[in-house]
């Protein structure tokens, strides 16, 4: 669903100086103009940081592999309609190794049994897709996973998930828009 922007992104004087600071440079290192997404949450200046620092520890600097976390990041956009998270993580998937065609296979409904994956990674897309559908794993799911991911891992991947859904739930609900390519400066 596109529509306009509910929340508009911030200028510094209304984010402040350290979110703008923050959002520039992470546009800069996505080729992009600092993002709506940090320009937008940036208006709620103490949540935004306590988000930034949540979501950082998840990606980029989770215990998961950054193609599993690509994986999955990637799963839970292209199940939610989430063109904006698809964008960005188009890139970071390719980035993690990822070909255009693992990243649009994300994308159909039986992508779990397709044989370019790994068994690891068709049972972790299985345990995706049952977490968004039930909000739970079953017995079965659980148990595959344990002969991959160690405790720490695990918890990582829940908390994954549902930090992805709730962040596409976010940029969906506000209407924030697509990034604008970074312009080139003339010198």
């Amino acid at each position: 669903m596109t529509r306009t922007a509910r929340v508009a992104p911030g200028e510094r004087s209304q984010i402040g100086l350290i979110n703008a600071t923050i959002a520039a440079a992470l546009g800069r290192a996505a080729g992009t103009e600092a993002p709506n997404l940090f320009l937008t949450l940036g208006r709620h200046r103490r949540l935004f940081r306590g988000w930034l620092h949540f979501a950082g520890t998840l990606m980029p600097g989770g215990r998961l592999s950054r193609r599993e976390t690509e994986i999955t990041i990637l799963r839970v956009a292209h199940r939610r309609a989430c063109d904006y998270e698809l964008a960005h993580h188009r890139n970071l998937g390719a980035r993690a190794g990822l070909t255009t065609g693992d990243i649009d296979l994300l994308g159909s409904d039986d992508a779990a049994d397709d044989p370019r994956w790994s068994l690891s990674e068709g049972d972790l897309l299985r345990a995706v897709d049952q977490l968004l559908e039930t909000r739970d794993l079953d017995d079965e799911h659980w148990a595959a996973l344990r002969c991959y991911y160690d405790e720490r891992q695990l918890i990582e991947l829940v908390m994954l998930v549902g930090h992805y859904e709730m962040l596409a739930t976010a940029i969906t609900t506000l209407g924030i828009q697509a990034d604008l390519p970074r312009r080139r400066r003339r010198g």
